[in-house]
């Protein structure tokens, strides 16, 4: 798959078929979609486009910093990838580019830049400035440039709906297993390890400390959780803990993970951390050595978890 930036930056000598969206997820209601995509570019011998846009149209438009979404912009692309598309294109999403005709956004870019030959695309989407324009208009568009509309139904985008909403749920309560279920893989956290306050050493339990930089990612619900990263190369386990620490009186949110039979300088590397399953809520222990207790059994059940995978 090839990446690009802009819609400008397409290689301009392939026709394609195409889908739009923001695709956050990339969970199994959204994949029918490219599988779809992806078999009627091979079928038709032309190359599968997915259109997406960044920053999130609602932060520019709605300036809504509240947002929480699913991946990642770069988690976003990891998955796509991994579904042999042909191209992805992340085209930036300003005022400016909203303010785009119906007529501009499908003769400048979609026919004259990506040389469009098929759209899939939702019975209810809408586009051009102030989303006035919808399918009818697309599929009249489609007579004057010469493309195939091709609608996606109602059911269609009820399933794609429903499983984002049950996903941001599910997170929000921690309840991974739905959340893996409906995304079709393990849910990811993508952050940089950054010096802690050393807590998790003096208990035995070293931790590497996540910082996720993006403001927008969806942070499960606090708790203790069962977890896997690829650590240099090498498929690690362990146990990760979102939230403040109250028995230390922590005052940060932090995301901190103990890597079971490792025990390296992680600081300023990148890590991927897949969750596998969910323990237990945080809580206060009125001692040390009861935090220390319960981490003990924290490590047994996500043993015992693990080794049922």
């Amino acid at each position: 798959m090839v990446t690009v930036q802009s819609i400008k930056e397409y290689d301009k000598e392939h026709s394609t078929v195409i889908t739009i969206g923001t695709f956050d997820g990339v969970h199994i209601g959204h994949r029918k979609i490219l599988e779809r995509l992806i078999k009627n570019a091979k079928d038709s011998n032309l190359k599968s486009v997915v259109l997406t846009f960044f920053p999130h149209p609602r932060m520019v438009l709605q300036k809504d910093t509240d947002i929480k979404l699913i991946n990642t912009i770069e988690e976003k692309t990891k998955i796509l990838k991994e579904l042999g598309l042909d191209f992805l294109i992340i085209h930036p999403f300003t005022a400016d580019f909203s303010r785009l005709s119906a007529t501009e956004f499908v003769r400048d870019l979609l026919v004259n830049e990506l040389q469009i030959k098929k759209i899939i695309i939702g019975y209810d989407h809408r586009f051009g400035r102030n989303r006035t324009a919808n399918i009818n208009d697309l599929i009249t568009f489609s007579s004057t440039f010469d493309f195939e509309v091709e609608e996606i139904t109602a059911q269609e985008i009820d399933d794609v709906s429903v499983s984002s909403t049950k996903i941001r749920k599910a997170l929000e309560e921690g309840d991974i297993q739905t959340a893996n279920t409906y995304l079709g893989y393990r849910y990811m956290l993508t952050g940089t390890v950054k010096k802690g306050k050393g807590l998790g050493r003096q208990l035995n339990f070293p931790t590497a400390n996540l910082q996720v930089e993006e403001v927008y990612k969806l942070i499960p619900k606090n708790g203790v959780y069962v977890v896997q990263s690829h650590v240099k190369g090498k498929l690690t386990f362990g146990m990760m803990n979102i939230g403040f620490n109250p028995t230390v009186s922590g005052t940060e949110k932090t995301i901190e993970i103990n890597f079971f039979d490792l025990d390296q300088d992680l600081y300023d590397q990148k890590l991927q951390i897949e969750i596998i399953d969910r323990i237990r809520d945080e809580h206060k222990f009125e001692s040390i050595n009861a935090l220390k207790e319960q981490l003990s059994k924290d490590k047994e059940m996500s043993l015992s978890i693990l080794a049922k995978l």
